[in-house]
């Protein structure tokens, strides 16, 4: 019987604290597009030359904040021979003063807006002023899809 009781007790505070829990969000549920090396725009690359500053969070940033240290996000088709291979690659360049992490999470979607893959990325340990590349394979069977970007975040490495 007290094992009766205890869940009892349980399932009431989850009834009560979950809610509670989901009405505390501060994410953004909007979604931009990838950059690409050609998206960028003459102000952020005229702003990188400059070297301009823009105190944040105890930061000096160029642009417009942490988004704009993902350069470059695409699609690359690698399939040959009648097989699939397609990976996503990525350029970051930390324009912060402080050695950053960074993860994003994104998504591929085909023209009818069908999300057909979505994933998250890391980078870490990016020191100030540092360009970093890489890749990720996916189980994506087209190249054919526009890349949306949900989720970002930098946080300063230790």
């Amino acid at each position: 019987m007290r094992r009766h009781g205890v869940v009892a007790a349980l399932a009431a505070v989850a009834a009560v604290v979950g809610p509670a829990l989901a009405g505390c969000s501060t994410a953004d549920d909007s979604s931009t597009s990838a950059p690409s090396q050609e998206s960028r725009t003459e102000g952020q690359q005229q702003a990188e030359e400059d070297g301009g500053a823009d105190p944040q969070g105890g930061r000096t940033e160029t642009g417009q904040g942490e988004r704009d240290d993902l350069l470059a996000f695409e699609v690359d088709d690698r399939s040959q021979a009648g097989f699939r291979d397609i990976w996503v690659t990525w350029t970051i360049k930390n324009q912060s003063s402080e050695k950053s992490n960074y993860s994003w999470e994104w998504e591929a979607v085909d023209p009818d807006g069908k999300r057909l893959y979505n994933s998250t990325e890391y980078v870490t340990d990016v020191q100030p002023g540092q360009t970093a590349t890489g890749e990720s394979p996916t189980t994506l069977r087209t190249p054919d899809v526009k890349i949306n970007i949900t989720g970002f975040e930098r946080a300063k490495a230790y």
